[in-house]
């Protein structure tokens, strides 16, 4: 399963704790996705690309 979340955190160079910040997500629900634990539905996946491609590292 390609993990597309993980991938696009780590291309942003956003820790998983600064992205939960980003979407206010819970720290675990960000942990369980990039772990592979759990999968969110494909359209809360594609919002959340899009989310960290927006954002620029300062």
């Amino acid at each position: 399963m390609d993990n597309e979340i993980k991938k696009a955190r780590e291309e942003a160079g956003l820790t998983i704790k600064e992205l939960a910040d980003l979407l206010g997500a819970p720290y675990r629900t960000i942990q369980n996705w990039n772990l592979g634990e759990r999968k969110p539905p494909e359209w809360i996946e594609r919002l959340v690309i899009k989310e960290i491609k927006n954002y620029k590292k300062q």
